[in-house]
């Protein structure tokens, strides 16, 4: 792993660079794991500023963060989130004939959404329905 810097990198990847490093330094082990909260710091971070950039800014091998971005994604206290009592789709510039349907969408536990839409596109539609399906994880 190289530890050169990056020339341009953001505040926070330098500041948890050189928490990683004091880490790495009072260890006597070099091969030792990284505790939770600093994977959770990577973490946070690649989500914000890209994966690859987090890595290398960081010193940490793509894969591992990539692992670990991917574990804190199927936790299930990442998968309730809030739940959305309104959704406005707002219209996009309608260049093919009006679409006007009423569409009903229930999830088997009970809960439905019934609305009237006019004007959009189809494959908004289909992007609704497929999130709707999918926010239970």
């Amino acid at each position: 792993m190289s530890t050169r810097q990056p020339a341009n990198i953001p505040m926070a990847l330098s500041r948890a660079r050189r928490q990683l490093d004091r880490w790495r330094s009072r260890q006597p082990n070099k091969r030792a794991r990284l505790p939770e909260g600093l994977w959770q710091n990577a973490v946070a971070l690649a989500r914000t500023h890209g994966l690859n950039k987090t890595a290398r800014a960081l010193g940490l091998k793509y894969e591992s963060l990539k692992k670990h971005l991917a574990a804190t994604a199927t936790e299930p206290s990442e998968r309730g989130g809030t739940q959305c009592e309104f959704l406005e789709l707002l219209p996009s510039p309608v260049t093919s004939p009006s679409i006007e349907c009423t569409i009903e969408l229930g999830d088997g536990d009970g809960t439905t959404v019934r609305m009237h839409v006019r004007g959009a596109r189809m494959a908004d539609l289909a992007s609704f329905a497929r999130g709707f399906r999918s926010r239970r994880g």
